[in-house]
């Protein structure tokens, strides 16, 4: 189920676009000042938000201007205003979409499945980059490791045997697999001492206590693997 948020000051239009959407999978959060617009969209996991730009008080440039600060969800706004100024002045300060109102059903309501069809497939991408463990997290576009928010500095080689675990978490890996995947070879002389040394120092730095480890655990006789948390 999708969350949107509709802020309107006319409560006949709010109502109007619940009903012109409700035949869709979505859940709706409705208000009618900007400011209660910021609290929703910092208390709620909102997926997209339809923006009125005349309100008084805060108005709907304000408000989302303070959003994108933030926040990177879908906005559409809604205007009563249809000059060209208005629409390039909305989209320049952050929303993805303008309707002029009055505005069609169909139309409101195909911009909206579009943009958040649009905002499911870019996360998509982004969480195919990031690979977590509890508060592990390897970025592999921006080659970042954090552990719980802080990043480390790691090798080229402690980042790539680190993905590899991750990739697999809870799967014992043997010391073979490990080496030809890391270090992309088939045989070489003590493996197991190399894989070792540089196990070592990738727990120095993601672990609080090295000798009882929460992520990166020895399996003896066998191999290494990435506990599951």
């Amino acid at each position: 189920m999708k969350n949107i948020l509709i802020c309107d000051d006319d409560k006949e239009i709010v109502k109007a676009i619940q009903i012109y959407l409700k035949d869709n999978d979505y859940k709706f959060f409705t208000c009618f000042r900007g400011n209660k617009a910021l609290e929703i969209v910092n208390s709620e996991n909102i997926d997209l938000i339809i923006m009125d730009i005349m309100m008084p008080g805060e108005d709907g440039i304000k408000t989302v201007i303070k959003i994108r600060e933030k926040y990177t969800i879908p906005i559409i706004f809604l205007s009563a205003k249809s000059e060209d100024e208005d629409k390039i002045l909305g989209l320049n300060i952050g929303a993805d979409d303008y309707i002029t109102k009055p505005f069609n059903p169909l139309e409101l309501k195909a911009r909206v499945n579009a943009l958040l069809k649009r905002s499911e497939i870019n996360n998509s991408a982004q969480s195919s980059d990031l690979l977590k463990c509890g508060g592990l997290v390897l970025d592999k576009t921006n080659r970042i490791i954090s552990i719980d928010g802080n990043d480390i500095n790691a090798t080229p080689i402690e980042f790539s045997l680190l993905e590899f675990f991750l990739k697999n978490q809870g799967k014992v890996l043997t010391s073979d697999e490990i080496y030809k995947t890391v270090w992309k070879q088939e045989n070489a002389y003590n493996i197991e001492n190399t894989i070792a040394v540089h196990i070592k120092h990738l727990r120095d730095k993601i672990e609080v206590d090295t000798k009882n480890p929460k992520y990166i655990k020895v399996i003896w006789g066998v191999g290494y693997k990435l506990e599951k948390q």
